[in-house]
This record gives C-alpha cells, structure tokens and sequence, in this order.
C-alpha cells in the first residue's frame, strides 16, 4: 500500500525509468510505464518529471555518478608514481567485467544526448568531471583525450560485441599519456 509522505517517490522513479530503458529501451519509456514499474500512480512520475526529458536528465545522472565515483575513488589514479596507462586499463577491465547490462544502459541514455538535446548537459558533465580527475595526472587537452578514448573502445566493444582487450587499451592509452609517442 503506497504512503502519502514518500520521500523516497522520486529516487524510485528515476530507478523505474532505469529498468524501464534497460528492458524495453528509451522508446519504451513513458509516464505511464515507470508508473507502473515503480508502484506509484501515474501522477507522482509527472509531479516529480514534468517532462520525460527531465526524467531522462535525471537517469543519465545518476548512471554517469557510477564511473566517475570509480574515478573518484582509486587511489592509483590519483598517485602520481602509478602508472596512468595502467589505471585507467584496470578501471575499464573493471567497467567491463560488472554487469554488462548496466553499461549499456548508461551508454544508451549517453547517446540519447544525440537526438535529445536536454541530455546534452549532463552527457557534458560526465566528460567534464571524468577529464579533471584525469587532468590531476596530466594536462588537461591529454586528460580529455583520454576520456574520448576510453569512450571510443566502450563504444567499440558494446558496439561490436568483442571482448575489451585490456593489451591494445594499455598501449594506447600510454601513447596518448605520452603526447602520442610510442612504437612505430
């Protein structure tokens, strides 16, 4: 039986939009079907969410806090003596080897930004921060290299059902870490 104070109501809407996207994709999502899959009615979704955009701002957050909370916490990543290459390999390898459902996720609502200028923003956001937790090892212009490369082999790996091949990611990695030098 559904409470009338619940002040938990939005974050298990935004978790329903979650599972709701997983499942059925972002053209399955609606008012009425995260209504449905959180157990409230239909009206605490649009009083939360005025729009289904809001509701996805809101989704794409909160997936986008996973990584960067992964950033946040290694403490290799931060050392100035670990090696950066080596790190954010072992933070992808990681990425790869959760729940590979939930990383699609978070890319489908990433990509979404492409149709959904809403999204734009926060897909930003998460470049942003994850950028200035790797522009502590580095300079800014490689931080952010790195970041458009470790989304270009999650992209490539979800996309092409391969596996992540943590050699290939290491070396490349290490060449932009380098200014771009590295063998022949």
């Amino acid at each position: 039986m559904a409470r009338r104070h619940d002040p938990e109501r939005r974050e298990r809407i935004i978790e329903a939009a979650l599972r709701v996207v997983a499942d059925r994709g972002i053209a399955g999502l609606s008012h009425r079907t995260v209504a449905a899959e959180a157990d409230v009615p239909l009206g605490s979704t649009t009083y939360h969410f005025a729009s289904l955009d809001e509701l996805l701002v809101a989704a794409l957050r909160r997936c986008n806090e996973r990584f960067a909370r992964t950033l946040r916490e290694s403490a290799r990543l931060a050392d100035p003596e670990a090696d950066l290459a080596d790190e954010l390999t072992r933070l992808l390898g990681e990425w790869f080897g959760g729940e590979r459902r939930a990383t699609e996720l978070e890319y489908e609502l990433y990509l979404a930004a492409l149709r959904r200028p809403a999204l734009r923003p926060v897909a930003a956001e998460w470049t942003d921060e994850a950028g200035a937790l790797i522009a502590r090892r580095t300079d800014p212009a490689t931080a952010r290299a790195l970041v458009a490369l470790l989304d270009g082999i999650s992209l490539q790996v979800m996309l092409t059902g391969g596996g992540f091949d943590a050699a290939y990611t290491r070396e490349m990695l290490a060449r932009i870490a380098a200014g771009g030098a590295g063998p022949g």
